[in-house]
């Protein structure tokens, strides 16, 4: 590969950013116990998540004076996303990187992130996820289906993207996929977002996809360019078209015994440290998308936008299958925002 996911120089530079900010005078807030915090995700240390989770160590060890500090498992070190969800339900993890697909196992309201072309644009998504709507969501992490706690909460969002066709052809318009087999996650509303726009979704894991698609197992596939990069799909697929079908956040999630544990100060400072983190995460996800189109375009991948319209219209159904309830209501604020 021409570049790596993020190149060193670029993270590099991101770390002395963050560093500057450490060396410079901590505040002086009121006494108490030094602390440490363990703080899990599933990436390699060269993912934008990863530079977003060390910034938040930094800054909350700065924004403490040096009494909170963080230690970083990445790489799933300590399980999955599911398995650290249930650690920090039992108290035995402070924090972690969880994607919202993954928090909708346990919270019901996050399965709205599920729910395809729910967001018409990116200014759209981030006007929802930075505003009165986005907090009232990170909120609702707190309970459960039952009305009881989570046992965890949210405290800020990490770009994760959006997902997108790419194949051998390419997919501008709902007919385009008619008869293909799609590779999809093992999700009811992705199949259900595939057979609405007329394709055949097949279900395979992401380790088997390259060689599904070498072989014509699978026709084409959805995700976002730096995984269609790092796992060199380009190689295979030459056309890939943003159509945005899906965007959904990582989230940073804390344990509410952690969370119940600290002083209404110390809470400060960790919400803080995460608004730092997430900001500086998001730039860092930007170069990243901006290295991998760089990649594939010298790789010979015709990159295309689309006109979401049509691929909207047909997936109304699933919209309206899948919004029942709270997460209807949860929709209509949503689509609501920016109008």
């Amino acid at each position: 590969m021409k570049k790596a996911y993020l190149t060193l120089g670029f993270l590099v530079g991101l770390v002395a950013a963050s560093l500057l900010f450490a060396l410079l005078k901590p505040n002086n807030g009121g006494g108490s116990d030094n602390k440490r915090l363990k703080v899990a995700h599933g990436l390699p240390t060269t993912h934008p998540v990863h530079a977003g989770i060390e910034h938040f160590g930094e800054r909350l060890l700065f924004y403490s004076g040096g009494r909170m500090q963080v230690e970083i498992y990445p790489n799933g070190q300590l399980g999955s996303e599911t398995q650290t969800l249930e650690q920090m339900q039992a108290g035995t993890l402070d924090a972690a990187k969880v994607g919202g697909a993954t928090l909708g196992s346990f919270v019901p309201t996050a399965k709205v992130f599920s729910l395809p072309y729910l967001f018409r644009s990116s200014e759209h998504y981030w006007e929802v996820l930075n505003g009165e709507v986005g907090q009232a969501m990170l909120d609702m992490l707190a309970t459960n289906a039952t009305g009881d706690p989570s046992g965890f909460r949210g405290i800020g969002y990490y770009d994760a993207g959006s997902r997108n066709f790419y194949a051998q052809k390419a997919i501008l318009q709902p007919a385009d996929l008619a008869g293909m087999k799609i590779r999809v996650m093992n999700d009811p509303v992705a199949i259900d977002m595939m057979k609405a726009l007329g394709a055949s979704p097949t279900p395979i894991s992401w380790g088997e996809l390259y060689t599904a698609l070498q072989q014509g197992v699978v026709d084409g596939a959805e995700n976002n360019p730096p995984s269609f990069v790092t796992s060199r799909h380009f190689e295979i697929c030459k056309e890939f078209v943003f159509d945005h079908h899906s965007r959904v956040p990582d989230v940073l999630i804390v344990s509410s015994s952690t969370w119940d544990g600290l002083s209404e100060e110390e809470q400060g400072w960790m919400q803080q440290a995460a608004k730092d983190s997430t900001e500086y995460q998001r730039a860092a996800w930007a170069q990243g998308v901006a290295e991998a189109l760089e990649l594939m375009e010298a790789e010979g991948v015709n990159v295309q936008d689309t006109d979401m319209a049509p691929f909207v219209e047909a997936t109304e159904s699933v919209r309206a299958k899948y919004a029942v309830g709270e997460l209807k209501a949860l929709v209509e604020r949503i689509q609501a925002v920016g109008k």
